[in-house]
């Protein structure tokens, strides 16, 4: 892992196509500008954890009784 200090308005590049800026920085917060082409994903590493939580837990239960769940009127 890198580690680096950068302020306001100082940038970094990833590779040849990404920039990232720092926009502002807070007491308890730092926002990012980030410049990349449109095909490269971009996402928080809290969403990525919580999709492959969600995808692990969809294993979990066999789609025959998923698929009962659905079906019930109760629900």
């Amino acid at each position: 892992m890198l580690i680096l200090q950068r302020k306001k308005g100082q940038s970094l590049t990833i590779g040849n196509e990404v920039t990232i800026t720092i926009s502002e920085i807070s007491s308890d917060s730092v926002n990012l500008a980030i410049n990349a082409p449109r095909d490269v994903l971009i996402l928080r590493s809290e969403l990525v954890k919580a999709a492959e939580e969600n995808k692990a837990a969809a294993k979990t239960i066999p789609l025959q009784i998923l698929s009962q769940l659905l079906d019930d009127p109760k629900i």
